[in-house]
This record gives C-alpha cells, structure tokens and sequence, in this order.
C-alpha cells in the first residue's frame, strides 16, 4: 500500500520507469516548514539581517539620502551593505523553499531500484541500485518516520570530511518502504547469489 501522488508527479515518475520495472512502494514526505536543516539558518539569519539593515541605515546618518545638492558618491556606501541583507533574506525564507521542495518530492521503491525524485525549478531523479544500499536504519516519529540507505561522504573547502544521509524522509508509511526495500534487496541477492544480508543491518531509533 503506498499514498496516492498527484497525477503530475505520477506521471513524470511514470516517465523515468523502465520496461518491466514493477513499483512496490511509493509515497511522499510530509511537507513541514521547520526542520533542522532549515530551522538552524532561519534563526541565524534574524540577528544577520537585522544587523545588516541597521548598518546600512548607520552609514546613510539614520535618513534618507539627499540628493538635491548633487550627485555624492559617498551617498551610495550604505549600499555595500545590500548583499548582506539579500543573504539574510534568502536564509529567512529557506524553510519556505524547503517545504515547496517536498511538495514536489516523490519517493519510489520498484522491483530493480530505489528513485528519488525532487523538484523546484527543475525535477532532479536520482536512482540508488541495491548494491549502492550498506544499511537500512529506520527511525520513527509519532506520525511520520526516516529510512536512511546510505551516506554521501565529500570534502569541503578545507578539506574536513563531511557526510550527508540518504534516504526516505519524514515519510508516514517508513514502515511499508521499509518492507519493500528488504523485497528489493533479496531479489538483488538471489539473483546474484550473495548472502541476504548484502553488508547491511537493519537498525531502529
């Protein structure tokens, strides 16, 4: 059983299926306007903005500039201070950007792969086969829950290792993919004749 997607998104997903490939699970997050990743970045942004704003007022002498007496290039040095604000602003509405993005986010589980599909300006697919899957944790919440599959690991800027998990977030059927997701890992098994474990533990918080 998995939760009706609008006809749009069905369809796009529809698109990226390949001949005989068989869905066994589908759904979608449920969108929240505050989450870690964005909540973090909206309470940083507040003093980051206000700030910006007060220092461009500060250097403008607290009053709109006059320009009545001619063209004074020092008139224009509060608006150094524009890029920060526009910053802020953009950090201020990241939770609103996120909870578009879930919107437009479907997650599949077919017979062959998992897919995961994320939109905005553009739909991004990106296809997890079962031998690119090293755990399957599940955590659960009141009415939705996570499965993380995998971890992407990169380098910074400054060359500290950083990590991101991969998965079905803040899903209310963790459990149904949960299921289908062990389907897809046995059928990936005995068709390649390795042991059903595949490297992986399931793990629950």
């Amino acid at each position: 059983m998995y939760q009706q997607i609008p006809h749009e998104l069905d369809q796009r997903i529809k698109n990226e299926l390949e001949g005989g490939e068989i869905v066994e699970w589908k759904g979608m997050p449920v969108p929240r306007l505050f989450k870690l990743e964005t909540t973090v970045p909206f309470l940083f942004a507040i003093p980051w903005t206000a700030f910006a704003i007060f220092w461009m007022f500060g250097a403008a002498g607290f009053q709109i500039p006059d320009f009545s007496k001619g063209f004074n290039p020092m008139l224009l040095f509060p608006l150094f201070g524009l890029p920060f604000v526009l910053i802020g602003i953009a950090m201020l509405s990241s939770p609103i950007w996120s909870y578009l993005k879930d919107k437009k986010t479907v997650y599949v589980i077919t017979d062959r792969r998992v897919l995961i599909m994320t939109g905005g300006r553009s739909f991004e697919f990106k296809s997890i086969m079962p031998d690119q899957i090293r755990e399957m944790t599940r955590r659960e919440r009141a009415a939705t829950g996570d499965l993380v599959i995998a971890h992407k690991v990169w380098r910074d800027s400054d060359n500290d290792q950083r990590s991101q998990e991969v998965g079905l977030f803040n899903i209310p059927d963790v459990r149904g993919a949960q299921a289908a997701l062990q389907r897809l890992l046995e059928k990936f098994n005995r068709e390649n004749q390795k042991d059903d474990s595949n490297g992986w533990e399931l793990k629950e918080r």
